[in-house]
């Protein structure tokens, strides 16, 4: 075979698979979303004369091909594995490895986003709190980083500024520390959220410092039946071991309801369908809710608890349940602080503002 020959059948193969992967991308369905990263996929944009002078359908076009693309997340598997493992890249997407945990980069401290999260919270306080008989309480949930980021090598975020300003801006709290009572492997793997099987010392802490009696803590653990597969196991793009999703159960919870104010329906503690959908910590008080009341009947006190938080509190609010007749929880990602008052009326009820540094660090979805 000439050398000629040989060129023009390599180049006739390269220009074959870049018309096969483009008729390909053309005549394949757009996907929805993408299920590996829990996220909408970009739609084919539309092209009107607006859109083409101002430069939007290009922009929208581009997101829209990297969206689409053929084998989109085998591409994005293979990157990952060459970058970790054969260029010895120390992250993935702001994802990194350590002590068999996957864990993201959450740095810097954006002191203007916690000043933001801190200013909504502020707000409840002078509109639903202040000149109330509420007995108020505050406690950072602290993400994988602080335990796994500085001791790995891995830039890290100022926790202690954080926690100050918490303390400082919101002094009408009272501040429970709740980082002694945690560890790396309180957390899932492959997931930001902490595993509810080892926060019975969270709960039996927060309890404590608010007053309240758990009169039922002889839990069964139960674990679910489909692997669970984290948010970091898409996002990094790395075939990652899933871990097991565990929940809590007793005569209690049992025995518990919760009120959806959003569907004005009635659910249990645990939805257990979720296990085995999209997102599988949703199995817990049945994922992102804007409002919420979980009920005790068998309460031996009238005592109420109101949680302003967000997700970390759907797995942790369920082991708080039998020292208070009704928690609620409020989560102003999805209800503004300005509509509270239709929904809330606040006496003498324990108050616990719940965040993960998290929100904090990014808190553009806060009402």
């Amino acid at each position: 075979m000439t050398v000629k020959l040989k060129n023009l059948l390599i180049l006739a193969l390269a220009a074959g698979l870049l018309f096969g992967f483009l008729l390909w991308g053309i005549l394949r369905p757009d996907a929805a979303v993408s299920t590996a990263e829990r996220r909408p996929l970009t739609q084919r944009p539309q092209l009107t004369v607006q859109t083409m002078l101002n430069g939007q359908f290009a922009e929208r076009f581009e997101r829209y091909t990297l969206d689409q693309f053929p084998l989109r997340d085998d591409l994005r598997t293979l990157k990952s594995l060459t970058g970790f493992y054969l260029l010895r890249q120390r992250d993935q997407h702001g994802i990194y490895l350590a002590d068999g945990q996957a864990a993201k980069l959450d740095y810097p401290l954006h002191e203007d986003s916690l000043d933001y999260a801190l200013s909504r919270l502020s707000y409840i306080y002078d509109t639903l709190l202040a000149g109330t008989d509420a007995h108020i309480y505050a406690a950072v949930v602290p993400d994988k980083g602080y335990y796994l980021a500085e001791a790995n090598g891995y830039p890290s975020m100022d926790y202690d500024a954080l926690f100050a300003a918490v303390a400082e801006q919101m002094p009408w709290a009272r501040h429970i520390d709740l980082t002694p009572f945690l560890t790396a492997d309180s957390y899932y793997a492959t997931d930001a959220h902490w595993r509810q099987e080892c926060l019975p010392g969270v709960a039996d802490a927060l309890a404590q410092a608010m007053g309240a009696v758990l009169a039922d803590t002889a839990y069964t653990e139960v674990t679910a039946d489909a692997p669970f597969y984290g948010v970091y196991c898409g996002q990094s793009a790395l075939p990652l071991a899933p871990d097991a999703l565990r929940y809590l159960t007793s005569e209690t919870l049992d025995a518990c309801r919760v009120y959806d104010y959003e569907t004005d329906t009635w659910r249990s503690v645990y939805d257990t369908a979720q296990a085995s959908g999209d997102d599988p910590y949703a199995l817990f008080l049945s994922g992102s809710k804007s409002l919420l009341r979980l009920e005790n009947p068998n309460a031996a006190t009238d005592r109420a608890l109101v949680i302003f938080r967000d997700s970390f509190a759907s797995s942790l609010a369920p082991l708080l349940a039998s020292g208070y007749k009704t928690i609620t929880l409020v989560d102003i990602r999805y209800l503004a602080p300005e509509r509270l008052a239709q929904y809330l009326t606040i006496t003498d009820q324990d108050v616990l503002f719940l965040y993960s540094t998290t929100v904090l660090n990014a808190s553009d979805a806060m009402k």
